[in-house]
């Protein structure tokens, strides 16, 4: 039964892995990841309900046939991953880190390949193969370059070991094989998934990282971009007139909009602080605006001089006699 369970979720995660679906939000690929990881999942109960591996023991004393229950806990990192409800990808995320981190520190317990626990797992050694210095220093050159080339050789070591098993699978499968071919197919695979597992948890880390800074920069409140300009009152509809006699037509003929006159309106203007008091026109007392004009027609026209309008008119009355380009006999032309 326990093999079983194992079996489905492995052939589950294998059909995601070579399917041809457009996208992994595709409804027979959801479905796919929840039966895979229901099987994993009540694999992993019987697993810890038969306590098949232990911290006290050794490699040698597990049975060649229980080496494979080893990878659950990846095979269940790498499912939840598949996951694709973005309201819970946080959640997500921060389980399948937690799966990877059971598979690694169960490997490195039984001394399953030389690595290093990524850092803040427990256990692990803070600040080994992370570029940045934990206080916040800025990147470390030497430390980013050997990160590059850990990650250079990690890859070339999954190559081969894929290469491996995939040889030997048609071996194991067949039945042909023996415990010794048996046992070194399951190391290698676990080996290939310690790598895999590395890989994943730098992944996983750099994304929660933006998806926690996402977060913060939603719950900020916006920070204004001016100076808040004060709030007035808005202004009632009415109709704008010259003086109190104009005021007095137009109210007659439009009894609901009320009728200002323009000293009242600056008047208005000016107590509301919109205009100054410079901006208000002075205006004698008891003086229409027909008389203002007149007044200021007058006035104009008793500053002009009288010379230069006699000049002005003598010039015209020459122009009408004479052509243009008279008494020019420099240009013979």
């Amino acid at each position: 039964r326990l093999a079983e369970l194992l079996a489905v979720g492995r052939r589950l995660w294998d059909e995601l892995e070579t399917g041809t679906e457009p996208s992994s939000g595709a409804a027979a690929v959801q479905d796919k990841v929840r039966q895979g990881l229901d099987a994993l999942q009540r694999a992993t109960a019987m697993v810890a309900q038969l306590e098949l591996f232990s911290e006290n023991e050794e490699l040698e004393e597990i049975a060649s046939a229980d080496l494979k229950f080893l990878v659950l806990p990846a095979l269940l990192g790498a499912l939840t991953l598949k996951q694709v409800d973005m309201g819970r990808r946080l959640e997500h995320l921060e389980s399948a880190r937690e799966h990877f981190l059971r598979f690694l520190k169960l490997c490195r317990n039984y001394g399953l390949g030389t690595f290093q626990l990524p850092p803040g797992a427990p256990g692990g050694e803070e600040g080994a193969g992370n570029p940045r210095d934990p206080a916040g220093a800025q990147p470390s050159l030497v430390a980013m370059a050997m990160g590059r080339k850990a990650k250079i050789e990690r890859y070339k070591q999954k190559k081969e070991l894929e290469n491996k098993v995939a040889s030997m699978r048609s071996l194991v499968e067949s039945g042909a094989a023996d415990e010794e071919q048996l046992r070194e197919f399951y190391v290698l695979q676990i080996q290939k998934w310690i790598s895999t597992s590395l890989e994943e948890i730098e992944s996983i880390d750099q994304e929660m990282v933006i998806l926690r800074s996402r977060d913060v920069a939603r719950q900020a409140p916006a920070a204004p971009h001016g100076p808040a300009r004060p709030t007035r009152a808005p202004v009632r509809p009415f109709i704008l007139t010259r003086d109190a006699a104009q005021a007095r037509v137009f109210g007659a003929g439009y009894p609901g909009l009320p009728t200002m006159t323009v000293d009242d309106w600056y008047e208005q203007r000016r107590r509301q602080g919109i205009v100054s008091g410079q901006s208000v026109p002075q205006r004698v007392p008891g003086v229409s605006d027909e008389e203002l004009q007149k007044q200021q027609q007058e006035k104009k026209e008793e500053e002009d001089d009288e010379e230069a309008l006699q000049k002005a008119r003598n010039w015209d009355d020459w122009k009408d006699t004479h052509p243009r380009g008279y008494g020019n006999r420099h240009n013979m032309g």
